[in-house]
This record gives structure tokens, sequence and C-alpha cells, in this order.
């Protein structure tokens, strides 16, 4: 049966190597970040986390190494300590490169997407300089309507008025029956 110290070492080793694989498919899964900065920040807290989980493992097989009674097996463990130590430092040069050039390609999309913004703010100043000039001219049909029909409407009051002019020359005269009475005595 296995020493418990051997048992530790293994579940550490093992553990070293899970830590060591869930922090390179982190590292891929940003170099895969197309954005928001919000999902970029969100994986560097679980890179973190699994950075601090790594280096503690790492402590704790250094100090089973340390504890370890016979001396080639504590320089076997040290070297695997040193070999890991080495990895989780590529990996967190790794880390950096795939954190700036993801953030470039943020950048770069954000970029990207304000030009764009530009293009539209250009569409709706055009849009609202076509509106203006489509308002100005339907204001001036407007007026010019209006015009026509205050023109109307004064020639409809000329017209009754040579109406109500003609109907007055047309008009018999009547007599009232005082007028009347008073042209017979005469």
């Amino acid at each position: 049966m296995a020493a418990p110290q051997d048992v530790h070492v293994r579940i550490c080793n093992q553990e070293i190597v899970k830590f060591d694989l869930e922090v390179k498919a982190l590292i891929q899964d940003i170099r895969d970040c197309s954005g928001p900065l919000s999902a970029l920040t969100e994986l560097n807290t679980k890179v973190k986390e699994k950075f601090q989980q790594l280096r503690h493992r790492i402590q704790e097989l250094e100090q089973s190494a340390k504890e370890q009674d016979k001396e080639s097996e504590k320089q076997v463990l040290l070297q695997e300590v040193e070999n890991h130590k080495k990895q989780m430092l590529s990996n967190q040069t790794s880390w950096r490169k795939a954190n700036l050039t993801c953030k470039i390609a943020i950048d770069n999309l954000e970029k990207a997407e304000l030009l764009q913004g530009g293009d539209l703010l250009r569409q709706r100043k055009t849009t609202k300089e076509s509106l203006a000039q489509t308002s100005s001219a339907i204001t001036e049909s407007l007026m010019g309507i209006s015009r026509m029909m205050s023109q109307q409407v004064q020639q409809s009051e000329e017209a009754m008025q040579t109406l109500v002019v003609l109907q007055d020359l047309h008009t018999p005269i009547k007599i009232f029956p005082q007028q009347k009475h008073s042209q017979g005595l005469m």
C-alpha cells in the first residue's frame, strides 16, 4: 500500500495538471473572445481564480517535497515543482499576450462601430436636412394654397356685391300706400 504522503503528492500532481489545463482552456477562450469588455473581464476573473488554485497546489507539492525523508525523492519532487512553476509562468505570459490581443481586437471593433456610427450620424444629418427641405416646401405650398383661398374669398365677396347691386337695379320699386295717396293728391 502506498504511503499517505505518496497519495497526497499524486493528488497534488493531478490537480496541478487539471488546473493547468483549465488555465490553458480559459486562455484560448480569451484568444477567441471578440467582446464585449465585460466578457473579457469575466474570463480574466476565472483565470485569476485558476492561477490561485494552481499556485496553492504547487506550494503544497513543494511543501511535500521538503518533508520527504529520502533526498532523492525530495530532489525529484523539487524538480517537478520547478517544472510546474515554469509552466505556470509560461501560462501567465500566454495569458498576458491573449489579453493584449483581445483588447486590441475589442478596441478596433469599437472604433469601427464608432466610425460606422459617424456614417449613421451623417445619414441622420442628411435626413434632417431633407426633412427640413421637405417641411419648407410643404409650408410654402400651404401658404400658396392659403393665398389662393384668400383670393377666391375676395373674388366671391366682389361677386356677391355685384349680385346685390344688380338685384337692387332689377327689383321693381314698390310704392308704399302713403306714397300712393300722396301721389294721387297732386
